[in-house]
């Protein structure tokens, strides 16, 4: 059964040099306008955000500096990028947490308001993850193919968790079977505390992962402003992350 659509709709993405909706920009946009009767008509463009993007980000979309190098800014295309939205409402995949953000910002440093609060934004991943349950449960099911009988006991959800872990290295050709490559294959690898406030960045350096320093290695936040060691002591921090900063401060001052 087709969606019904009462006015047109435009699903889009956005590949950008990073995630940070005030400071990073958009390197390429592909918008698809459906109109009523499903006809369909395609926008694509890609920018060029006026500084380099990391090796890292890079590596992610594809996108490197030289292939944006000779592309227009975003300003010199917002008008051009609201006619095509026009009044449609907008969907996407995550795109409530980040394409239309992404996207409202872009336009809004142009002067243009996208107004969203006067269309209809529809999330495929949103329904997709409501719709197939992210439990021990359902991954027991798709995995092994066994209803979990007494879940949420300690040893039932244990044993089920072993046997959906070597499930999934034998499903999977790009998930190597050893204990390492999963704890990269997990995002473990550049996280410094579980809390994820404190990360290695692409040059190794622990570096804050929050706040109004996101993205800036502690020791140089430490140099340039001490008192915010303290704040993060007496702040709700975990004790993991307590002790890291704590270790990291002590080297710095031994570096001095």
């Amino acid at each position: 059964m087709p969606i019904n659509l009462k006015k047109n709709l435009v699903v889009f993405d956005i590949e950008s040099t990073g995630i940070h909706f005030v400071n990073d920009r958009i390197v390429e946009l592909f918008m698809l306008k459906i109109d009523k009767n499903h006809n369909t008509t395609e926008y694509h463009q890609r920018f060029n955000p006026g500084f380099a993007m990391s090796e890292n980000v890079i590596s992610i979309h594809g996108i490197t500096n030289e292939m944006v190098a000779n592309e227009p800014l975003f300003a010199s295309k917002a008008a051009e990028v609201m006619a095509f939205i026009g009044d449609a409402d907008l969907g996407g995949f995550n795109s409530n947490k980040f394409d239309v953000p992404m996207l409202m910002e872009e336009l809004g440093r142009c002067g243009i308001d996208l107004e969203v609060e006067k269309r209809k934004l529809i999330d495929a991943q949103r329904i997709f993850h409501t719709m197939e349950p992210r439990t021990l449960e359902a991954a027991y099911k798709f995995y092994c193919n066994k209803g979990l009988e007494n879940a949420h006991s300690a040893k039932a959800d244990t044993w089920a968790t072993w046997e959906v872990l070597k499930a999934q290295v034998q499903k999977y050709d790009g998930i190597e079977n050893s204990v390492e490559a999963l704890h990269k294959f997990c995002g473990n690898e550049n996280v410094l505390d579980l809390s994820g406030r404190i990360v290695l960045d692409n040059k190794k350096q622990a570096s804050f992962n929050f706040g109004k320093y996101k993205g800036i290695p502690v020791k140089q936040v430490f140099k340039k402003e001490p008192s915010y060691y303290d704040w993060m002591m007496n702040g709700d921090f975990s004790s993991q992350t307590k002790k890291i900063i704590t270790k990291l401060r002590l080297e710095m001052i031994n570096e001095q």
